[in-house]
């Protein structure tokens, strides 16, 4: 093996290491700069975390329904009705 191959395999080795290394730092929620250093951790059960999910569920379901109203084809007052119904939820 010549020197050009050598350089390849380390390169190779070197891009494995800091994938593996940025998997298992996205996995334990440990957060880096744009220079690679540790800035903090996430705690996977934050109570705040998971109201922000809950919260981020509840607005991609009223989206849903948003977007199934605009691209309906019912007329005008099928539209007000569907509105009207789902103020009173």
């Amino acid at each position: 093996m010549g020197w050009p191959e050598a350089v390849v395999a380390i390169i190779i080795i070197v891009t494995i290491g800091r994938v593996m290394r940025s998997k298992y730092r996205a996995e334990h929620g440990i957060l880096e700069d744009h220079k690679g250093n540790t800035i903090g951790s996430q705690a996977r059960n934050d109570p705040e975390s998971d109201r922000l999910r809950d919260e981020v569920k509840y607005l991609k379901e009223r989206v849903a329904v948003l977007e199934k109203i605009a691209t309906d084809d019912r007329g005008a007052r099928d539209l007000e009705n569907e509105i009207e119904k789902l103020r009173d939820r």
